[in-house]
């Protein structure tokens, strides 16, 4: 139930980060920040690469996955020394190019900063982060306490409000609570 996160003031989505050159031609491997990876990283796609203030636009020319992350080709990078001095560098995506999420499914961005409570009103804290894949997402309140973030839990997600109304099976707190 969670995309991608987001630099608010630049309307740009964090979707990865490069991590190491991959082989001599150029190739990247890249740490992905998004469930969406066949959408965001595909041939044809321009990326903006390095920091959310001076990115470069590059295009992908060649895009392959291997154990969960993509490796790509971008123009412009031809030899693995070029493709080391992007390594750390964060890829992001216009906020404008990107595809509605499907229903019931939310940016990071938009969850973090949530007030939680329960639904008796009961604040338990705000969302801290986001963990997990697309099909098994946890809201981590006050760096502590992790919600699975699915349906039968999670029975409201209001965006606009900041708020997200549990209903936390017994004993998933007490598993949770604050440290000792």
């Amino acid at each position: 139930m969670n995309g991608l996160s987001k630099l608010p003031s630049e309307g740009l989505l964090l979707i990865g980060r490069i991590a190491r050159p991959h082989g001599i031609r150029g190739q990247v491997v890249v740490n992905p920040e998004t469930d969406f990876m066949e959408e965001r990283f595909r041939t044809g796609q321009v990326l903006k690469v390095g920091p959310s203030e001076r990115p470069h636009d590059y295009e992908i020319v060649e895009v392959r996955f291997h154990q969960g992350r993509p490796i790509v080709r971008l123009a412009g990078i031809e030899t693995m020394n070029d493709a080391e001095l992007l390594a750390g560098a964060d890829v992001w995506l216009p906020e404008s190019v990107v595809e509605p999420l499907p229903d019931r499914t939310f940016y990071r961005h938009d969850l973090i900063g949530c007030a939680v409570q329960d639904t008796r009103g009961t604040v338990l804290g705000s969302v801290t982060g986001v963990e997990g894949t697309l099909d098994r997402s946890y809201l981590v309140v006050d760096r502590y306490i992790m919600i699975p973030l699915v349906e039968g839990i999670c029975v409201a997600v209001d965006i606009a409000a900041r708020r997200v109304t549990v209903d936390p099976p017994e004993g998933l707190l007490d598993v949770n609570g604050p440290p000792a």
